[in-house]
């Protein structure tokens, strides 16, 4: 077992079924009957938790179309200024308790990513159980630390960050009062490949930094999040849409909800596959043990016969002596008569 924390008194962490996420993001659309659509979705397909971005155009970015604005690189969003999109992207801040009540009514979290102080404090008005820090955020220390002091848990993304600077996020973290942090390894590409992943930093993850580790997954499909389980995730963030055909800012890269239920079904086949370190055979396995070789009489044998390698063999089922005595057992003698099919024990064996 390894540190661990808790959300509205649900442990996460090792040893604790895996904690998903269903992220909304953008793929509301601007509908606010399309966002209540997905958080239905999301109780549906099996999550714990639904994820919101508490920010506007203007707390994320300036209005402006001066070059460094623009995105570009190859991009969904290329040629697009950063307010433009975050214009189409953000979701209404009226809406968000509104999401919340409804996420807690069926029984899941509600939590976002502020991306500003004045986030943090409207969600904290709202009482959310825990903050989240976005990849791009890690880097701004002030924010991490304003959501540090609320003494709620904190899970931060790592996309795009050096060790280093998940060092300096955390220490800031822990040093304005974070006692329950966990962190997330994450492919900030749009959507991410699968060999982009990394999965293998998620256990360095937890074990430099002594917190519980996840995935915030951006490839397409549902391979990735469990292979994550398989190596001690115990976070598992995914996008959720109604459908790609809706089209959004996100949508390329989010799942529909027959696809998220699949993977939280996978997630759950993996968590349960893991097991523990067991080299005895299992309940199931006992009946099986039957079909074990061992060794018998492959012919007629006369009494004082030599075994050969003709008359004994090592075959199923398990009834004779253990293959290991075969050594011992040829060139001597048999003590009477066996007919072939006999399993092989020493009473049929001069010695």
């Amino acid at each position: 077992m390894g540190p661990s924390l808790q959300i509205n008194k649900r442990l996460i962490g090792p040893g604790a079924p895996v904690y998903v996420v269903a992220e909304l993001s953008a793929n509301h659309n601007q509908s606010f009957e399309q966002a209540v659509r997905i958080v239905h979705a999301a109780k549906d397909a099996g999550a714990d938790a639904v994820k919101l971005q508490t920010y506007t155009p203007d707390t994320i970015t300036l209005r402006s179309d001066k070059e460094c604005f623009r995105i570009s690189g190859g991009t969904l969003w290329d040629g697009r200024t950063l307010h433009d999109l975050y214009q189409e992207a953000f979701t209404p801040w009226e809406w968000q308790p509104k999401l919340k009540d409804l996420a807690e009514q069926l029984g899941m979290h509600c939590f976002s990513s502020a991306f500003d102080g004045t986030a943090v404090d409207f969600l904290e008005q709202m009482n959310v159980p825990a903050h989240k820090v976005a990849s791009c955020e890690l880097v701004d220390i002030g924010l991490i630390q304003k959501m540090a002091r609320t003494g709620k848990p904190l899970i931060m993304s790592t996309g795009m960050a050096s060790e280093d600077e998940i060092a300096e996020a955390v220490e800031a973290a822990r040093a304005a009062g974070a006692t329950e942090i966990a962190l997330l390894k994450c492919t900030s590409a749009y959507p991410a490949l699968p060999e982009e992943a990394n999965l293998r930093t998620i256990p360095e993850l937890a074990r430099r930094f002594d917190s519980p580790a996840g995935l915030s997954d951006h490839t397409m499909g549902i391979a990735v999040p469990a292979a994550a389980v398989a190596l001690g995730a115990c976070i598992i963030e995914k996008h959720l849409c109604l459908s790609r055909a809706d089209g959004g800012p996100d949508g390329a890269f989010s799942l529909e909800p027959q696809e998220f239920k699949a993977m939280v079904d996978a997630v759950r086949t993996a968590e349960k596959a893991l097991g523990s370190v067991q080299f005895a055979p299992s309940a199931r396995e006992a009946g099986s043990r039957k079909f074990r070789r061992s060794l018998f009489v492959a012919e007629n044998i006369r009494r004082g016969e030599v075994f050969t390698v003709q008359n004994v063999r090592s075959v199923r089922p398990s009834d004779g002596l253990h293959p290991r005595h075969l050594k011992e057992v040829l060139g001597q003698r048999a003590a009477r008569d066996i007919e072939k099919g006999t399993p092989l024990d020493w009473t049929l064996v001069l010695r």
